[in-house]
């Protein structure tokens, strides 16, 4: 699957994250913890620095990322929840990067009950989907289940705005179970909630998933007509996505066009060959994408 943006980040830090580029947001967190403003903020300053280290993990910077952290943890006697809470986030979340979800589980946890704890629903949200994610298969869906009750109940648009992210992460559950029709069901919930969030690589994203379900239902022809229109969109906007790629020479293979299949499998292991995350978690995946595009 594609990777997808995490959910909502803190209001008033969300403008500096650009997600598809973690060393550009960064250099904007620096230059923002070092306004007078936030340096006097405690718990502002304190917060920001978490976000540098997060931004630092997603460079897979991870022993800069927990040095950061521990410049934050001086800052946190006498400061605000909201940096506690983060804190143990992002701590929980340089540890799960890096491999070791055992570390992570306490520090989200922690997260989750001092979220609950302050009313601070958007980030117990973000703790309950990390808890998801660390969790046994067995207790995923649990998680996954208490965090979108809280979404759906709360008040705060923050809190609110992840049914999106959350949607999609209960079908990639049901996907892994072989419960293609209830992944549907949940990739079609995270379109809708994507395209009232207007977010036009999210929406792409979500509908690429809901093709990808249709595949494995053995709806090839309506998946591959979906692909190709994604195809269409991503070239509009002036992007292109691998991942649509390998699913056209999915489709195609299954449909016994092996000539066109070979061209789209080509293409995509062009592309994704050159995914460190990809080669590192799935190499079985890209060498497949090459068998099959010769």
């Amino acid at each position: 699957m594609p990777r997808v943006r995490p959910g909502p980040s803190p209001p008033a830090l969300a403008s500096l994250w650009d997600f598809d580029d973690p060393a550009g947001s960064e250099r904007r967190f620096r230059r923002f913890v070092r306004q007078p403003s936030v340096s006097r903020d405690r718990s502002l300053r304190a917060e920001t620095l978490t976000q540098v280290a997060r931004a630092q993990a997603l460079q897979r910077k991870f022993r800069t990322a927990h040095h950061t952290l521990d410049r934050v943890l001086p800052l946190l006697p006498g400061g605000g929840p909201r940096a506690k809470i983060r804190y143990s986030l992002e701590r929980g979340r340089v540890f799960n990067s890096s491999g070791d979800g055992k570390r992570a589980y306490p520090l989200f946890l922690a997260a989750w009950r001092q979220a609950r704890r302050s009313g601070e629903d958007g980030l117990a949200v973000d703790a309950g989907h990390m808890l998801a994610i660390v969790e046994s298969p067995k207790r995923t869906a649990s998680w996954n289940a208490r965090a979108m009750d809280l979404a759906e109940r709360s008040r705060q648009p923050d809190a609110r705005e992840w049914r999106a992210s959350l949607h999609n992460n209960i079908g990639w559950s049901r996907f892994d179970r072989g419960d293609f029709p209830g992944a549907l069901r949940s990739f079609q919930a995270a379109l809708r909630y994507r395209q009232r969030q207007r977010s036009p690589k999210e929406t792409r994203v979500a509908k690429w998933c809901i093709a990808k379900t249709l595949r494995f239902l053995g709806r090839t022809p309506e998946a591959l007509g979906m692909q190709r229109r994604l195809l269409s969109e991503w070239r509009r906007a002036g992007e292109k996505d691998a991942y649509v790629f390998e699913e056209l020479g999915e489709c195609w293979h299954l449909l016994g066009r092996t000539d066109e299949a070979r061209r789209w499998f080509r293409r995509a292991h062009t592309e994704l060959s050159k995914d460190p995350w990809l080669l590192r978690n799935d190499p079985r995946r890209v060498k497949r994408l090459f068998d099959l595009s010769c």
